[in-house]
This record gives C-alpha cells, structure tokens and sequence, in this order.
C-alpha cells in the first residue's frame, strides 16, 4: 500500500453506509483492522416491531461487551468521538419500514432506540410502498404520513431496494435529502435493483445521496469482480451526482451463510423466492471489511484527489447525516 493511501487512509472518516454482516467480536475486529470509523448496521428486514426490537437489544449487548471495539452512534458527534477514540461507531438501520407496522408512532420509538436510516421498502409492498420485485403502486397516504415522520424525528429514508416509482415519490415528498444507501449503475449493468442514470441524476438534483454497492451479482463482472470494478462503477456516479453526494454502502453480508441469503431472497422471509443470487463471492481485493485501505488506494489509483476520496470514503455521509439527523 502507498504512504499516500495509508495516510489518506488514516487521516480520513471511514464510513460504511450499509453493513448486513454476522454482527459478533470476529466482525468488529476486522472493522478495526480495516479502519471503519462507522457503519449503518441492519437490525430489521422482514421483522416485525417485537422482533425489530428484540435484534436491537441483542445489538446493545454485543456493543457492550465489545465496547473496546465499537461504540453506539446517535448523532455525528459519536462519528467523530469514534474515530478519536480508535472504535467503529455503530448507527443502526432498517432495510424495510415493516417494523413501523401501523403505527406512526413507532418512528419516534425507533429513533430513541438510535436508529437513523430506515430504507422504505425491501424488495416488495408494504404499507409505505413498493419494492423494486414488485409493480410499483407508488408511495401510499400512509406512506406519505411515514416520510413525514421520518423527516420530523430525523432518520433518514433509503431507497435501495424501493421501486422506482415509489422512490421518486419519496425524493419529492422527503423535505430532508433521501439517499440509496447501497446501489450500482444500470448503465454498466441491466438488474432490477441497479439505477438508471436517470434515477441516479433525479436523486441527486434533489439534494439526495448515493451510496454504492460492491455486491458482486450486480457488477458488471459478476462474481469474476475486482476492486477496480468496484471503482469504476463509484467513478460512474460520481461523475453523473458529483462528488459532495456519493459515498459507499458495501453491502457486506460478511459471516452469513446459505440459509440467511434464502431467508433475504423470499418474500416476508419465507414466501414466494424474489430472486436467486447464485453464488457470492466480493470482488478481489475487498473480500472483507478489514480490506477497507485498499478501497482509499484504488480510488486513489483512479485518478481521484485524496480530496475527494476523502469525501467519498465518508466526509459526505457525515455531511448528510448531519442534515438529516437535525444538527
């Protein structure tokens, strides 16, 4: 690794704006050893509120008991005092707003419990809207009340897996800036939950964010992926949002075996398969998380200034969270 990375590297706020690992001490250790100064970590997919609840409470323990690794984030000042303290901040997110159920009310509860991105809707309908596996119906009334709330309370909406009705909705409904938390480029390759340059234009002229996706089934490349895949496709959308709104949200399913990827691919976890990812390999040279300074060195190798690299490897999302999160 160059000094110029390594410092880079260093120097930089390193966040990860969608991790959906096996959330134990072998996970945040590799956080640290690849210098992770916070990440969005999941806590609800298919859950409901008990069982939303329940997975939050087993994450406070485990944060707990490795608070010589990782500390809670509430706001941007637990980011910075994570990074002077040499700890991976954890925030938590949701990937579907099921947990919500039909009670307004919720959003308030869940942002007390330190939850600060809900993403709309997973893959399908729910009461808020429609997944990108689904004809899209668009952002329903309640919907509308649930945006609302979110910007109200400060947790931002992610719109990831939302189809794309339902998620222009949400960017014109949203008065805080709404992100894709974790997505690639149609334009480098055709899925349904990669964005076409339009989305990814009418996001960000809407003062929105993008996070981008190493997920290898929607790279170019597949499986056969490398680092510099991962790049090109982060160089792809900087150059159509510009470089103050793109960040990274890795998707990193580190620990998880078969049976959590059945789980993720059926509806509600159990019904009908949505899709089938095959086999799932990240792309070489960020297998996993503790592989994060090669990403600030290829990015570097791209030809970025460590400037902006600085920006995209975490500066930004700071930037956004601050807004969305009211400071």
């Amino acid at each position: 690794m160059s000094i110029e990375a390594e410092q880079v590297h260093q120097q930089s706020i390193i966040i990860d704006g969608l991790i959906i690992a096996k959330w134990n001490r072998e996970l945040f250790e590799d956080m640290r050893k690849g210098g992770l100064t916070a990440a969005n970590c999941t806590v609800s997919v298919w859950e409901g509120f008990q069982n939303t609840v329940n997975n939050i409470v087993a994450m406070n323990q485990l944060i707990e008991a490795n608070s010589d690794l990782v500390s809670k984030v509430k706001c941007t000042a637990d980011i910075h005092q994570a990074k002077s303290d040499g700890k991976t901040g954890i925030f938590l997110g949701f990937q579907n707003a099921h947990a919500f159920e039909d009670q307004i009310g919720y959003v308030q509860v869940f942002k007390d419990l330190g939850v600060g991105i809900v993403q709309m809707c997973y893959n399908t309908q729910n009461l808020v809207g429609t997944g990108c596996y689904e004809r899209d119906g668009g952002l329903s009334g309640f919907g509308h009340e649930i945006v609302a709330e979110m910007n109200r309370v400060g947790i931002m909406c992610d719109l990831s897996h939302v189809g794309s009705k339902t998620s222009q909705e949400v960017i014109l409904a949203s008065k805080k800036p709404v992100c894709y938390s974790h997505c690639l480029p149609s334009g480098l390759k055709d899925h349904p939950r990669n964005k076409s340059d339009e989305e990814l234009k009418f996001i960000a002229d809407h003062g929105g964010f993008i996070g981008v996706t190493m997920f290898a089934p929607f790279l170019k490349n597949g499986i056969n992926s490398t680092i510099d895949d991962y790049v090109e496709a982060i160089a792809y959308i900087v150059n159509i949002a510009g470089t103050d709104q793109v960040g990274i949200g890795t998707d990193f399913t580190q620990g998880h075996g078969q049976e959590f990827f059945e789980w993720l691919t059926h509806d509600k976890g159990y019904a009908r398969r949505l899709t089938n990812f095959g086999k799932i390999v990240n792309p070489e040279g960020i297998r996993t998380v503790g592989e994060f300074p090669n990403l600030t060195e290829a990015l570097l190798r791209k030809g970025l200034s460590s400037s902006v690299v600085e920006k995209i490897m975490g500066k930004n999302w700071v930037n956004v969270l601050a807004d969305v999160w009211g400071e």
